[in-house]
Parts: C-alpha cells; sequence; structure tokens
C-alpha cells in the first residue's frame, strides 16, 4: 500500500522538531486534477523513530491553474474535514488559483480519533476516566506534533510553501507550523488568533472570562456611559444581587452567556439592562435572558478525547503541568481562591459540580511531555501575516496584537464591534472580513480597506413610562422644510388640504408640537428603533419570529416587523407595520394610543447605523 510504505520511509531518521527527508514517491493525490481524499501514515511521536503509527486524513483541492495552495482549518479543536464546504465559501474565488488543503487533526475525525464514551467535561470522573482510557499516548495529540503532520502532507503532495488560514484554534494550529517550519510557510491569515504567552503554551488555561466587552460596547455611547458606575463594576453587582436574590427568569449562566457582547442586540442594551434590573426595573434583562439557556449543558465533545488532549497539552495551566494529579489539584484551587479568574463568577454558577476540576478540566488529564505550541526560543518565519480582532472577542485586540509582535511581519487589524470569528459571520462584517481574506491570500498584501461592526449605540436609561421619556426636540423650518440655523421653536407653513404649500404664501405658525405631543413622538420613535433593532443585519442568535414588546403588546418579525400593541413604555401602546429595505432604509406607518387619543406617525430613518437620523410625521406635522 503506498501510503504505508510511505510511512515507514517518513518514519526513518527522525529528531525532535525536525521530521525526516520525504521520500522520492509522491502520493497519489499529487497527481489528481479533481478532489481527492487521503491518508498517510506518521509516527505517533515525531520524535521517536520507534513509536507506533498513525494514520492523518486529509482532503486536497486541487486548482485549475495553481499559483500556490491554502492550507485551512476552522478550529475547535474539531475535525477539519466536515468545514470544507464552509472554508471553500470563504475562500471563494481565491480557489480559482490556489489549491486548498484541509486536514483532520490527529486524533479527531478521521485522523486515529481518541475515542472515549460518555464524558462531560464538568464531571470530573469522566475526564479522569477517558485519561485513563486514552494512556501515555494521548501527550502527542498536540499542534506541535500536528505541525509536523501537516508538512508530511505538504511533502508528500510536491507542495512548496504554503498560506495557512485559521480560525480561532486553527491559528493555533498555524502559529505551531510557523514555529516548526518556519520554512514551509509564505503568509498566514489569523482570525481571532490564540493569545501564546512567553512560555510558548496558548494563554487560555488562565484567563477564563472577562468583562471588556461590555466596556468596549459601552464606551462610545453618549447615553450608556453616562449611566452610574463602569460596565463591568455594574454586571459584578448584578451578579451579586441574583446570587443573593436569585431569579427564576434571569439565572447566573444566563449572565455568564450575554457577556462576550457579540451579538448587537446583546451589545445594544446589556449595560443598560443590568443598571434598569439593579434599579427595579427587570424587564429589560429578562427580556434578553430569553435568548440564552438557564443552566449549563453537559459538557459534550464529539471528539472528547482528542479535545482534551489538545486543550491540555497546548495550554498553560495554573498548576505545574508535570506534577501529579493531586498536587495539580491543590496548585489549582490556591491559584482560584488567590487570585479569582472567572470573577464576578463562581464555578459552582455555571455548573452543579464545584470541585475546581470542574473548571481546571486539565487537573484530570497528564501532560508529561514539555509541547508548546509556539516555542519562545524559536525564529518564527519573516512573512506577511495579517489578522483580524473583534471587540467583542474572548481576547481584546490590543492583547491579540502583543502576543502577534513574535512575528517580524505581523499586521493586527482591530475590527470594531466584531464578535469572535469573524470570518465566519454570516452578516455584512463577516462578508467585510472575506474580501480582507481573499485579498491577502491573493496578493500577499495587507489592503487598505478596513472592516467594523460597529452599527449602533448602546441605549441609556430605560424609560418605564411616558413622563420619563425626554421630548422630541423642536425645530424651526423654512418655507422648504430646512431647519434654520439657531432655533428652537417650530413654526408651521400655510399647506392647502393636500400638505402642499400654497404658492405665494409665506411661512408663519399655524401648528407646532407642544412639549407633550414631542413626548409621545419621541417614545414612538424609540418604540420603532427597539424593534427595528432586532433585524440588525450582523445579528448572531438573537432570531425570533415574534417577542413580547418590552413591557406588553407583541412585536412580529416576518418579512415586515408588525407592532401589535407593542409598550416600550407602559401608558404608550404602538401598532403598524415597519419595513426595512434591502440599503438599510426604515419606515414605519404608526398609530401611538396614550391617555384615550391616538396619534397617526410615520418614521423613515437609517437604523443601522451610529448616528441614525429620524424624519416624518406626527398627525400630520412634519418634523
Amino acid at each position: 500500500m503506498i501510503t504505508k510504505a510511505m510511512g515507514l520511509v517518513l518514519a526513518a531518521g527522525l529528531l525532535p522538531g525536525a521530521p525526516a527527508t520525504p521520500p522520492d514517491g509522491l502520493h497519489e493525490c499529487a497527481s489528481a486534477t479533481t478532489r481527492c481524499e487521503g491518508t498517510i501514515e506518521v509516527p505517533l511521536d515525531w520524535g521517536n523513530t520507534d513509536s507506533e503509527r498513525i494514520s492523518v486524513a486529509f482532503v486536497w483541492i486541487p486548482a485549475e491553474k495553481a499559483g500556490g495552495t491554502v492550507v485551512g482549518n476552522m478550529g475547535g479543536p474539531l475535525p477539519a474535514l466536515p468545514f470544507e464546504a464552509e472554508i471553500k465559501g470563504h475562500l471563494g474565488p481565491v480557489l480559482q488559483q490556489k489549491n486548498l488543503l484541509i486536514m483532520d487533526p490527529r486524533g479527531m475525525g478521521k485522523s486515529s480519533p481518541l475515542r472515549c464514551e460518555g464524558v462531560d467535561f464538568f464531571q470530573s470522573e469522566t475526564v479522569a476516566a477517558c485519561a485513563k482510557t486514552v494512556g501515555p499516548r494521548g501527550a502527542f495529540f498536540t499542534a506541535d506534533q500536528a505541525s509536523h503532520d501537516l508538512d508530511a502532507i505538504r511533502r508528500a503532495l510536491g507542495l512548496g510553501k504554503v498560506s495557512y488560514y485559521g480560525n480561532s484554534y486553527g491559528t493555533m494550529f498555524a502559529q505551531a507550523y510557523a514555529a516548526y517550519h518556519p520554512d514551509s510557510l509564505d503568509a498566514m491569515f489569523l482570525d481571532s488568533a490564540m493569545l501564546i504567552d512567553e512560555d510558548g503554551y496558548a494563554a487560555w488555561g488562565k484567563k477564563i472570562e472577562k468583562l471588556h466587552a461590555l466596556d468596549a460596547a459601552c464606551k462610545p455611547s453618549k447615553a450608556c456611559d453616562a449611566l452610574p458606575g463602569s460596565p463591568s463594576g455594574t454586571w459584578t453587582r448584578l451578579v451579586e444581587r441574583l446570587r443573593e436574590r436569585p431569579d427564576p427568569e434571569v439565572t447566573i449562566f444566563q449572565t455568564f452567556q450575554m457577556t462576550t457582547a457579540e451579538d448587537p442586540v446583546i451589545g445594544r442594551e446589556l449595560v443598560a439592562a443590568a443598571n434598569a434590573y439593579l434599579r427595579g426595573d427587570p424587564a429589560p434583562l429578562r427580556r434578553l435572558a430569553k435568548v440564552f439557556a438557564k443552566t449549563s449543558p453537559p459538557g459534550h465533545h464529539p471528539d472528547p478525547g482528542g479535545y482534551l488532549a489538545y486543550r491540555c497539552g497546548d495550554a498553560n495551566a495554573p498548576f505545574d503541568r508535570f506534577a501529579a494529579k493531586a498536587e495539580r489539584e491543590e496548585q489549582a484551587q490556591r491559584y482560584h481562591d488567590r487570585v479569582r479568574p472567572m470573577e464576578p463568577y463562581r464555578i459552582s454558577d455555571l455548573t452543579t459540580a464545584t470541585d475546581i476540576a470542574a473548571a481546571e478540566w486539565c487537573v484530570n488529564w497528564p501532560t508529561p511531555r514539555h509541547s508548546p505550541p509556539r516555542p519562545p526560543a524559536r525564529a518564527l518565519p519573516d512573512i506577511p501575516v495579517m489578522v483580524v480582532a473583534g471587540d467583542m472577542d474572548v481576547n481584546p485586540p490590543a492583547e491579540v496584537a502583543r502576543s502577534m509582535r513574535a512575528f517580524p511581519n505581523a499586521t493586527v487589524l482591530r475590527v470594531p464591534f466584531a464578535p469572535h470569528a469573524i470570518t465566519r459571520h454570516p452578516g455584512p462584517v463577516g462578508d467585510c472580513a472575506r474580501g480582507l481574506l481573499r485579498t491577502f491570500l491573493t496578493t500577499k498584501r495587507v489592503d487598505g480597506q478596513r472592516c467594523s461592526g460597529e452599527n449602533y449605540r448602546a441605549v441609556g436609561a430605560y424609560p418605564q413610562q411616558l413622563s420619563d421619556v425626554a421630548p422630541y426636540p423642536a425645530r424651526i423650518l423654512d418655507a422648504d422644510h430646512r431647519r434654520l440655523p439657531g432655533t428652537t421653536a417650530h413654526p408651521a407653513h400655510t399647506l392647502d388640504a393636500d400638505h402642499r404649500r400654497l404658492s405665494g404664501t409665506a411661512a408663519h405658525p399655524t401648528r407646532i408640537l407642544d412639549a407633550g405631543q414631542r413626548r409621545v413622538l419621541a417614545a414612538t420613535i424609540a418604540t420603532a428603533a427597539d424593534a427595528a433593532s432586532r433585524r440588525n443585519p450582523n445579528i448572531l442568535y438573537y432570531r425570533m419570529t415574534s417577542e413580547p414588546g418590552l413591557r406588553g403588546g407583541q412585536v412580529i418579525f416576518g418579512q415586515d416587523i408588525s407592532l401589535d400593541g407593542a409598550r416600550f413604555v407602559r401608558d404608550l401602546r404602538v401598532s403598524g407595520p415597519i419595513t426595512l429595505t434591502a440599503g438599510g432604509r426604515a419606515t414605519a406607518t404608526l398609530a401611538a394610543e396614550t391617555g384615550g387619543r391616538t396619534h397617526r406617525v410615520t418614521l423613515t430613518w437609517q437604523p443601522f447605523t451610529t448616528e441614525p437620523s429620524v424624519s416624518g410625521t406626527f398627525d400630520g406635522v412634519r418634523f
């Protein structure tokens, strides 16, 4: 068998970190002109010529007129081959001139998976049982060893240097490949890069959760920034309140899920909702919470053995990785007691288990081998490296930039208000990031284009009734409905029956919106904006066909948005359709009912921008 014979040759003359010279014969996929699935046999331990052989699977998709090859990995760590269609979609026209290579990481999918049954990461005994099943060989299912597998495939296909497209944990595989095979790369595009500490291991073992996304969403908004306290401080007080006085409609686990603020609906409302809750108004936060699970699901994974091997072997941890289990457990507990890395959360907030191993899974997973993915002593290649980092990702762009300084020619692009895995995002910010990806892989240059998910401003204090709403600003308009500079009142005009100004008549006051009317107008605008925000094109998971109004009524989402007595404040019912155009424009024809009166309101605005301007009519009077 060709692949088995080649695997035997590959094993000859191996040195740690330096795989052997490839054989003269190439893999059968090397001559394929269409998609080809293949496997090669490689050593379990690339530093030991006598170690067992394992099988590594890949997919090779040759381009008709290839000018290079792209390696793709979408992260996880998960099997990579199931993401073939997605990777092809992200690369798009790049594949007209670039080959595509995808490898299932060892230990996962079709690459000698590490089989374990019944593993729940939050149940420490199941992790320990999996570690026992896998045994000592689990220490070799790590990113450094996977980098050698990839290079063996590259050579077996007769390829020169390749470019790497890595997303999330795929950026860990990419950085390991750059560290161990610097001469095999010509460029890297990293989306949501994993941080590497000074010891060469991934930093996620010590950085469990942060609240920086709340600050990022709130700070640019004057209304949100004016709320009392800091966003992170407010959130900490909220968690403490819920711990003292549990709310069946808002669990602490639900708040934990919200903290990334990745979804624009969540980012827009989260800090204001927390402030409202602490002031005795639970409605805004309870509405947001409905999107999230109330309790933690089991910690399942399709390849739990492989996942644990990578997570524990590639990452640092708050304990000595070479210590015995009991000592690791004690060290981890002391670290959590001293540093409290999950603040404001506790282990018991997130799972029914209370032992330290429920948070530090690797306590029960032996890591007896030194296996840094990016060893600090290794010189990294001077190749173009482009990194996109979103404000709402777990790792802030500034920290990503610090980690990526290890590469001589790396450019980190901050993407405002963008989530984790930007190129995987289905909305406009994802389209933009995929454009950057395609341009970079084609030209090896960082394009001057910038991307942003910043198409909203976080809200401020939530009003509960009309009297809490500031009246819509008054304006004076000239005869052609242009606001006169320096004016604050609103004279009307001489109009015919169809509200057209009669020729030859001078502008003079006829109808003016008083403060009460302008207050109703402002509340109606807020009601419409609140509903429209739930169709932000960058939405990730806040997708509903209908939703109760904040304080009553119903909002129905179809081709248009329909308000049925929706109440943003208690004493105003708003009904009618809101239409969103493909260009992002919104129009609404609404009936606003309060105090026994119904007002007719028409609105036109751009809802998905940081500075929306609204125009329309209130009972026939333009504003």
